[in-house]
C-alpha cells in the first residue's frame, strides 16, 4: 500500500517517511500541491497524508481533485485550530483532520484504520483478523503468534515485493534487533505451515514474497 506525504516543511516530511517506512510502507514525498498532483496521477498510491496550508495549490485543492477522481483516502494535517475549518475539511472529502502540533505515532495508527488494517482481510481462505489478532483458516483459529501476525501484515503492506531477510528483520523485529538473520526463515516456515506454503514464495537467494490470489 502506497502513502503519499504532502507538506512543505522538510522536517516533518522527513519524520513522517520514517515512521512509515519503518512500517514497512512505500512513501513518495511531495513539498507542494502541484508536485503531489503529478505524483497522486503517475503512481498508485492508496493513502494521501495531506498538509492544509500549501505553495501553489493548497491541500484542500488537492484533496478535491483527488476525491473528484478517485476513493483514495486522505488524511489533512492542519495548523489551523478552528472548528469550522475541520468541517471544511470533512465537506470537501476528507476522510480524517488531525491538528498540528501532533505525534507521529499517532497519525500513524489513523492512517492504519483508514486503510482497515485495524480490520479484517482475505488471503483465499484464510481469514487475518488485525483487531482481533487472530488469523483463521474458515473457521479455525490458527494459534498465530504475534510476530506471525506481524508477519503477515508486513508482506500485506509489501504485496508482489520481494522482502530480503534484512527487511524482514527490519520492518517486523525493529532496526535495533541484533541476531541471526536466519531466524526470518524459522518464522516464515512456522506461517506457512499455519497458512499455506502457496501464499508466500521463496526467491533463492533474494528473499520472500506474498502472492497474489484470489481474495
Amino acid at each position: 500500500m502506497n502513502v503519499l506525504i504532502v507538506d512543505d516543511e522538510k522536517d516533518m516530511l522527513k519524520i513522517l517517511k520514517a515512521y512509515f517506512e519503518r512500517e514497512g510502507y512505500p512513501v513518495f514525498l511531495a513539498e507542494d500541491g502541484e508536485q503531489a498532483l503529478d505524483l497522486f496521477y503517475s503512481n498508485k498510491i492508496d493513502l494521501v497524508v495531506l498538509d492544509w496550508m500549501m505553495p501553489h495549490v493548497s491541500g484542500l485543492s488537492v484533496c478535491k481533485e483527488i476525491k473528484k477522481n478517485s476513493n483514495v483516502k486522505v488524511l489533512m494535517l492542519t495548523a489551523k485550530s478552528e472548528d469550522e475549518d475541520e468541517l471544511t475539511a470533512l465537506h470537501i472529502g476528507a476522510d480524517d483532520y488531525i491538528k498540528k502540533p501532533f505525534h507521529p505515532g499517532v497519525l500513524l495508527m489513523r492512517a492504519k484504520k483508514l486503510m482497515s488494517e485495524d480490520k479484517v482481510t482475505y488471503l483465499g481462505e484464510i481469514k487475518i483478523d488485525f483487531q482481533a489478532k487472530k488469523i483463521y483458516r474458515g473457521e479455525q483459529d490458527l494459534q498465530a503468534t504475534k510476530k506471525e501476525l506481524d508477519l503477515v501484515g508486513c508482506f500485506l503492506r509489501n504485496k508482489g515485493k520481494i522482502l530480503t531477510r534484512k527487511d524482514l528483520l527490519d520492518l517486523v523485529w525493529g532496526m535495533d534487533y541484533v541476531g541471526d538473520e536466519r531466524t526470518v526463515d524459522t518464522h516464515v516456515r512456522r506461517l506457512r505451515e499455519k497458512i499455506g506454503s502457496n501464499l508466500i514464495k521463496t526467491h533463492r537467494g533474494l528473499g520472500y514474497s506474498l502472492e497474489n490470489v484470489d481474495e
